[in-house]
């Protein structure tokens, strides 16, 4: 499996079936206009896309993995064959869903910059005063500790890629994490057991959704269940 991903030239030509339907699900604190580049690029493929709103500070994980998956996949066509792309929390969402959950017609996910061990940013923050008020409970729930969701999960038995950022624009959250990070979780800290593919590219985490380089991956992921190297 490779580990770090330099400069990606590629093209696909493989089309997507009919029957397809790709939900994106945004992280903490974002809306779903922050995928909205990412959705513009699966309806160019002809693709059926639901870019879904929810509110991602006024609930546990435990609340919001049900009400946020139920309400996507009711919006997909039935039969399609059902497809993530995630964001930040948005991957643990489908992580515990998935494993609380039977989804019939599950396709391929792709997770980017996912805190699937946790991130020490949050243990170090959460007990300070405002963030329960700034993040919500489930922003409470990503750290590395007994409170974390991510630690209470198992390997994934779906086909999972996932995209890491390694470039910072928070030095001082970066304090927190071990290198390389992405200014919010560790490179490290975004694998999980089970995963198919991994790759790790210079952005962000605000901004590693929006950037085309990672568009065209997470594309190529839902396409042919791998990432395309140089």
């Amino acid at each position: 499996m490779r580990h770090l991903l330099i400069i990606v030239l590629f093209v696909s030509n493989i089309a997507f079936a009919t029957n397809e339907c790709v939900v994106l699900l945004h992280g903490l604190l974002r809306s779903a206009s922050s995928m909205e580049k990412m959705e513009h690029a699966f309806l160019k493929e002809g693709v059926k896309v639901v870019n879904i709103d929810y509110p991602s500070r006024d609930y546990p994980v435990e609340a919001l993995a049900p009400l946020v998956i139920n309400k996507a996949v009711n919006a997909c066509p039935n039969g399609n064959t059902i497809h993530f792309v995630t964001h930040s929390l948005g991957g643990i969402l489908v992580r515990y869903y998935l494993e609380h959950h039977e989804l019939s017609g599950l396709g391929r996910v792709v997770m980017l910059a996912p805190p699937n061990k946790g991130s020490e940013a949050v243990d170090s923050l959460k007990d300070l005063p405002g963030y329960l008020l700034l993040n919500g409970p489930a922003g409470t729930q990503l750290g590395t500790g007994d409170s974390s969701i991510p630690a209470k999960m198992g390997p994934v038995e779906f086909e999972l890629g996932i995209i890491a950022g390694t470039r910072t624009i928070n030095p001082i959250l970066s304090l927190f994490l071990p290198n390389p990070d992405d200014g919010k979780v560790s490179v490290e800290s975004t694998k999980v057991e089970g995963m198919k593919d991994f790759i790790a590219m210079s952005h962000s985490h605000p901004f590693i959704m929006q950037m085309p380089l990672v568009i065209k991956q997470a594309l190529r992921f839902i396409q042919t269940g791998e990432f395309a190297y140089e």
